[in-house]
């Protein structure tokens, strides 16, 4: 029997680790942490019994990911929630850009921008299941839908703010460069409509869901599967050097690739090395949970029943916002996601103080406090919202780099900027090989990116399949 180790079980090595496993290879899965799960983590916090996510909390590519599916999750507990609005984006003057799960009911929310939204995503969202052969992969690949990708594409290519120019309406604009605005990245550069275009056209497709019991029930799922196909998963144990593995046929690192270097030494070619030591880190993320009684006072009532808020005000200003992070300068208002994922997991609730999870966009590394200014956002859309606090969670960017894939607190695991976002951690039509024989790379720094959606890791195990095979 042919075997394999898997260095970190973030979803992207678990799911990995899944795929080798139920191909017949006997799988290792080594974590230094405590506790498998990497971004995919839940606990609980600030008051007894109320849950949050650690990182990754709303879903809208995981819950259509063809990997999660070819694993039947949902038999090992996975249970995807989905609340009644997707997304709000409320703006100053009380109106709000709304994302619901439908197409149309979201273009009929729009006005004089329900056409140009329809033309974006009607078609590409009807045909998603398709589409995501091609987009949740590498994109300089020969695709297997020419003709959808193209018609999807062309668009992405555009800046988000130029595209945003389109719409004729404050609340289309917001809502769309709100969604852009996930990348972590100017929104006047080339390409920065792509990720968001993606995240919109899943989210029509499958919904902005969260996992019921916290983003941990993905990872307990993954670990079912791997223990119904007798894989091991050790956790505790930091690899400093590939000389310290057991030995097996293949490796698959579920790391950044910065790490690799150091981790392979001699076994990289030296112009592999090098590329790895240039791969670039993006902004940061400042996060802060709260406990709250009674949820946040929105005064947009498409907000109080919204899964994910984008809290940036105007298209402009969250454009500004997002140059000025990425220069290094922090903005007093910041970018902030906020998530209510507990409208569709009330389980994660203590009777009417209820989690809220929010993290605002700041420069790598920052090391400034940022609480005050997220919470002040959150008022600025909800006045009361303090006299409504019970307790806080602050976890800033030297906290979640703590996790060595989020380098500077960079949750994305990487700079989306337009060389890595084409080509990956190095310029190469490979980017899941590392050049050592038998050794293969899964984060998140590999196309398609970020997310719980475990494309990177079943990618990476194919390549392994196929090493083996040959």
């Amino acid at each position: 029997m042919s075997t394999a180790t898997v260095v970190g079980s973030g979803p992207n090595g678990l799911v990995a680790a899944a795929v080798l496993a139920r191909a017949g290879i006997e799988v290792t899965v080594l974590e230094a942490a405590d506790e498998i799960g990497g971004g995919t983590r839940s606990g609980e916090a600030i008051v007894p019994g109320l849950l949050v996510d650690h990182c990754s909390a709303v879903h809208p590519m995981a819950v259509g990911s063809t990997v999660l599916r070819e694993l039947g999750l949902e038999r090992h507990g996975l249970r995807w929630r989905l609340p009644e609005i997707d997304c709000a984006h409320p703006l100053d003057d009380g109106d709000a850009g709304v994302l619901h799960r439908s197409v149309q009911r979201t273009a009929a929310g729009l006005g004089a921008d329900g056409r140009l939204w329809r033309a974006l995503f009607g078609a590409p969202s009807r045909g998603y299941d398709q589409l995501a052969a091609d987009v949740l992969g590498p994109l300089l690949r020969v695709p297997r839908h020419p003709l959808r990708l193209a018609r999807f594409g062309a668009p992405t290519v555009l800046p988000a703010e130029l595209l945003g120019r389109a719409f004729r309406t404050e609340r289309g604009r917001a809502l769309f460069l709100g969604t852009a605005a996930h990348a972590f990245r100017p929104l006047n550069r080339p390409l920065s409509s792509a990720i968001g275009a993606g995240i919109l056209t899943a989210g029509h497709r499958h919904g902005w869901g969260v996992a019921e019991g916290g983003s941990r029930a993905i990872s307990d799922a993954l670990a079912a599967v791997l223990a119904e196909h007798g894989a091991r998963i050790e956790t505790g144990v930091r690899v400093r050097s590939a000389d310290e593995l057991p030995a097996s046929d293949v490796t698959v690192w579920d790391v950044g690739p910065d790490q690799l270097p150091g981790l392979l030494g001699d076994r990289l070619p030296a112009r592999v090395a090098r590329a790895y030591r240039r791969f670039r880190y993006g902004p940061a993320a400042f996060k802060v949970d709260y406990a709250v009684q009674g949820g946040i006072p929105w005064t947009s009532a498409a907000a109080r029943a919204a899964g994910t808020v984008h809290v940036a005000g105007s298209a402009r200003e969250t454009a500004h916002v997002e140059r000025e992070v990425h220069a290094g300068r922090m903005p007093q208002r910041p970018f902030v996601l906020v998530g209510q994922q507990y409208l569709a997991d009330p389980g994660r609730s203590v009777g009417d103080v209820h989690p809220i999870y929010a993290y605002a966009h700041v420069p790598y590394g920052w090391a400034g406090d940022v609480s005050g200014a997220i919470t002040a956002q959150i008022e600025r859309f909800a006045p009361g919202f303090r006299e409504r606090i019970v307790g806080t969670l602050v976890t800033d960017p030297a906290s979640f780099a703590g996790n060595p894939n989020f380098v500077g607190g960079n949750i994305l695991t990487g700079a989306k900027d337009l060389r890595q976002l084409l080509f990956g951690p190095r310029t190469t039509l490979a980017p899941y090989d590392t050049g050592a024989p038998g050794h293969y790379l899964c984060s998140a720094a590999t196309p398609p990116g970020p997310g719980a959606h475990g494309m990177c890791g079943a990618h990476a195990a194919a390549r392994a399949l196929a090493y083996l095979r040959r």
